[in-house]
């Protein structure tokens, strides 16, 4: 068998130790006869299950005790309309655009409340986290995204914002590098980046938001109390995402944590980056200081269009023939694209620079 060194922005690599672990179980879990993809969610098994992986999110991030931990479904994407529907109380929140999925958030919340664009970088094409200016008073919450996969900025500095609630989706950096939770009252990420296979959402939200008056239209499934009165267990859960990301979140605390994590990023951040700032062939799309540690965009240097769209696509299909797949950059910005994200090897990124001085040397 030979693995290659996946670069896609998700769904994402995995750790090859989780995958061999849910391999070996595949048939059978512990001593239950059935694998985790048949097992009722109410029975003890799973419940055991559910619940460990609950301890060990609190445990890496630093959850405490007035916040609850919730496992939910439809992505990001769903977490677009139950952050309004669900926090709405005087019926105007704060937005900062950062780039595509924070103007798709942006987009859905209009449909129920007042979303004010309080920051953009949009007229710069999100090439840098925009400056914030001091936040008025009366917004229900202030939204951000923290890392933007695919303008590959992030925010290194929390925008000040008073007594407003803060509101993120750590989609694409969730435990890429410390986190302190007590600034946020609702963190959300999609699993399919940095946590387990695609289909669960992690939600981390304070217990003062569930108290929350919300515009009373939100339906069961779409109340983030429903979920936490009943665990994640008001409906059948992704069951096997969620035990994959139990698994995922052992992996990271054997391997330091939540530092250990920000040690391996920006080791292979800074090995990527010093590559591209001295190349005359490439460059990077974000400015300096608000480069993302997990997605790093990248173009051929000054050229016409019609060349450079010649070499990115035989950039790609080069690369994809010596292991190193998923490296289309998105439409809006080209070139390429390496997501770097927990399961990325420094030796996958080692690989990948070496591919690209070679053909920036075949092509130059």
């Amino acid at each position: 068998m030979s693995r290659v060194y996946n670069f896609s922005a998700g769904p994402s690599c995995l750790p090859e130790e989780v995958l061999a672990e849910a391999q070996a179980e595949l048939l059978e879990y512990g001593n239950t006869g059935q694998s985790v993809m048949e097992m009722s969610h109410r029975s003890s098994e799973y419940e055991a299950i559910i619940g460990e992986t609950e301890r060990f999110v609190r445990a890496l991030l630093g959850v405490t005790d007035d916040y609850r931990v919730l496992f939910l479904q439809g992505g990001a994407s769903t977490q677009f309309a139950m952050v309004p529907l669900n926090l709405t109380v005087r019926g105007k929140a704060a937005y900062i655009d950062t780039g595509v999925w924070s103007s798709k958030a942006i987009a859905e919340a209009s449909r129920y409340t007042q979303a004010d664009i309080v920051a953009s970088s949009k007229d710069e094409t999100y090439r840098f986290i925009p400056a914030v200016p001091p936040l008025a008073d009366g917004y229900d919450y202030l939204h951000i995204t923290l890392n933007n996969t695919i303008m590959g900025t992030a925010w290194h500095r929390l925008p000040e914002c008073g007594n407003t609630p803060l509101v993120t989706d750590a989609s694409s950096c969730i435990l890429s590098e410390p986190l302190d939770v007590s600034r946020f009252a609702l963190i959300y990420a999609g699993a399919q980046k940095n946590l387990a296979p695609a289909g669960v959402t992690l939600v981390i939200i304070r217990d003062d938001m569930l108290a929350r008056e919300s515009l009373g239209i939100a339906p069961t499934m779409l109340r983030y109390k429903t979920h936490a009165d009943s665990g994640s267990l008001y409906n059948t859960p992704p069951c096997y995402a969620i035990y994959i990301m139990g698994k995922v979140l052992k992996w990271v605390e054997r391997r330091g944590g939540v530092e250990g994590m920000k040690r391996r990023n920006g080791e292979k951040a800074a090995l990527f980056y010093a590559y591209l700032d001295r190349s005359d062939f490439y460059r990077g799309t974000a400015e300096k200081e608000s480069r993302s540690l997990m997605n790093i965009p990248f173009i051929m240097r000054e050229m016409n269009a019609e060349k450079a769209d010649r070499l990115n696509k035989a950039f790609v299909k080069e690369a994809k023939a010596v292991g190193l797949v998923n490296l289309s950059g998105h439409r809006l910005v080209g070139g390429m694209r390496a997501s770097l994200y927990n399961a990325m090897s420094i030796d996958g990124v080692k690989t990948l620079v070496a591919f690209m001085d070679g053909f920036a040397k075949r092509n130059g």
